[in-house]
């Protein structure tokens, strides 16, 4: 799952540099050459420190940027409430400190891009006369509330394009628009104020692109002039991450799964309460539910948005709590994130949290779906000699992203244990690679439902997919056709889940980027099958109730309908927790196969004879 990417688009916002801009002349040469003499030289001493007051999302606390005026090198460090956090880039090497603390290289997706283009800014690398290797082009002059502004679209060498509006009056910049994963940010500079020579914004508003929610402030407290540092001091910090220990002083220790519709679950105790039902999920973080937040008796700071594989966006906070115990596996002194993952409905148990990215960070993880087990292992414990094949990865934000192919389509995946499917295509790549004419025949469905809300896709079956050198043959795809939420992002392909890493025990060793895949002989007997049942169904307080139906599918033709109750099959009475292995059922009984549903509409108790049909 790919979740609070508006928090990196604050962080990346908060790094920019409010300089102005330019008159109402209509070319790019004219625009910048006005914003420079509206602006003024900084500094002469080679760098800079930007302290900000910060507010929004909940949250209070201050933000300072540190920057070097000839590269642009950057570090931006965040105390906000609860969390702390850092980003930066010494010119080659973006990174990134989570609210663990954890610190990790950022080479997936657009983080280089997004780095590049921030060292653009910082640097006023669009003064120089070649305008520091960029693509700039004027958009000409355009009216926004009721202001003048000058409009460039400027691509640095090595980035992206973003957009920057000056205002046609004063020549002082006014907005910078960019796209963010899959967010659309947009940062507006108001009140300017003269600070050693320079105009610099005393306000900066970020709006993160999740809506009134996610917008921030952060009010210019002072700046300093110190002088020039080396690269090295906007480098990665080398510290490992600390916060996770093995019982007894352990190298490796084991903890059983069971794995329900396709996702992990483990038994976990926080701050000495539970037991909890956790899901591990490569795609996530280290999330607490409202009930284990109140059961610990937690402090809840912030409100958030967040969003992931649906459409929507939803609210989280944070909290510091003492310890996360996975049996012998804990996580001491950590801020999770608050928030409640997923509907009982949904998934026919409650889950009470998420453990991901920050324990992977610290520990290797080998993920044996055959045997319902978890082995986490000391980075210097694991052994890679028996892990199967290995294949490299860069970390896009929270998420290892491998190459591979779609067929002979080169691609790039995401790894995400919490995703149920085997893969979900972006909307970006199936537009570009015309997959729903390659790959005709399409059943619609829905396919999924996480953080963002419910995933309908067009379901297609591959020739095959590789991920490196290891490939697998026929799986199933779902083509996405969203307009927003993670798989709207064009930075990466696809996204794996447990749906296809089920075939293999899978492993991640986080310190050396590569993941690990070793076939399971033979793949579980669901590998490769597709929903036969052309429904999709979630737990209700009776039974089950229909979510969705698939037109011209199997269930729309025995007369099932949205809103339909289905308690009893073949004569047995189902209930919630049985929900997964009712999905199981309905996709691994033989095509052909008649099943009765007991159903009730509204008041109306109907029998139904449902007859199973392979749709792919």
């Amino acid at each position: 799952m790919t979740m609070f990417s508006s928090l990196r688009a604050l962080w990346t916002a908060a790094a920019l540099l409010a300089l102005p801009c330019a008159s109402g002349a209509a070319t790019a040469q004219h625009v910048l050459a006005a914003h420079r003499a509206a602006t003024g030289e900084p500094t002469k001493a080679g760098s800079l420190a930007l302290r900000y007051a910060y507010s929004g999302q909940g949250l209070v606390g201050t933000v300072v940027t540190r920057f070097d005026t000839a590269s642009g090198a950057f570090v931006t460090d965040s105390e906000l409430g609860p969390i702390t956090v850092a980003n930066g880039f010494d010119g080659r090497l973006p990174w990134m400190r989570d609210i663990s603390g954890a610190c990790t290289p950022q080479q997936g997706g657009d983080r280089v891009r997004l780095a590049i283009n921030e060292a653009y800014r910082l640097a006023n690398l669009w003064w120089r006369r070649d305008r520091g290797g960029a693509r700039i082009e004027a958009l000409g002059r355009e009216t926004l509330d009721g202001r003048a502004l000058e409009h460039l679209a400027v691509t640095p060498r090595g980035g992206s394009r973003f957009d920057a509006w000056f205002d046609a009056g004063s020549g002082l910049l006014a907005r910078i628009a960019e796209r963010q994963m899959f967010f659309d940010t947009r940062t507006t500079y108001e009140d300017y104020v003269r600070q050693g020579g320079a105009q610099l914004a005393g306000r900066v508003i970020v709006d993160g692109g999740t809506g009134e929610s996610g917008l921030a402030t952060m009010r210019l407290l002072d700046v300093s002039s110190p002088p020039r540092r080396p690269r090295t001091a906007y480098a990665m910090p080398p510290d490992p991450p600390q916060g996770v220990t093995l019982a007894d002083g352990a190298r490796r220790a084991s903890v059983p799964f069971r794995l329900l519709n396709n996702h992990i679950y483990v038994e976990a105790h926080v701050n000495g309460h539970g037991p909890y039902t956790f899901i591990v999920d490569t795609g996530g973080h280290t999330i607490l539910s409202s009930r284990v937040v109140a059961e610990a008796g937690l402090n809840a700071q912030g409100a958030s948005p967040s969003a992931g594989a649906g459409e929507k966006t939803t609210t989280s906070g944070y909290a510091k709590v003492r310890e996360i115990a996975l049996g012998p596996v804990r996580m001491q002194d950590q801020t999770a994130i608050t928030m409640d993952i997923y509907d009982p409905a949904v998934e026919g148990i409650r889950v009470d949290g998420m453990v991901g990215f920050e324990l992977l960070r610290r520990l290797a993880l080998r993920i044996d779906y055959q045997h319902s087990t978890l082995t986490f292992s000391r980075f210097d414990a694991f052994d890679a000699g028996d892990a199967g094949t290995a294949i490299p990865f860069k970390f896009y934000d929270h998420l290892p992203q491998v190459e591979g192919r779609v067929g002979d389509i080169p691609a790039l995946f995401d790894i995400d244990t919490g995703s149920r499917s085997e893969v979900d295509l972006t909307s970006p790549f199936v537009a570009a690679r015309r997959l729903r004419e390659r790959f005709p025949g399409a059943v619609t469905a829905m396919t999924g439902w996480g953080v963002g809300g419910p995933s309908m896709s067009e379901v297609v079956r591959l020739p095959s997919l590789s991920l490196g050198p290891v490939t697998i043959n026929a799986p199933v795809a779902a083509l996405s056709g969203a307009r927003a939420g993670s798989f709207s992002d064009a930075n990466f392909d696809g996204n794996i889940g447990s749906g296809l890493l089920k075939r293999f025990v899978t492993s991640f060793d986080y310190s050396r980027q590569r993941m690990y895949l070793k076939p399971i002989v033979p793949p579980p007997v669901d590998a490769g099958r597709f929903d036969r049942s052309g429904m999709w169904l979630n737990a209700a307080d009776e039974g089950f109730v229909v979510a969705h139906v698939s037109p011209g599918g199997p269930a729309e033709a025995a007369g099932v309908a949205v809103g339909d109750r289905l308690l009893t099959l073949d004569g047995r009475a189902v209930q919630a927790d049985e929900l997964s292995a009712t999905r199981a059922l309905l996709r691994t009984r033989a095509d052909g196969d008649r099943i009765t549903l007991g159903m009730r509409r509204g008041t109306e108790p109907r029998s139904v004879v449902l007859v199973l049909r392979e749709r792919l």
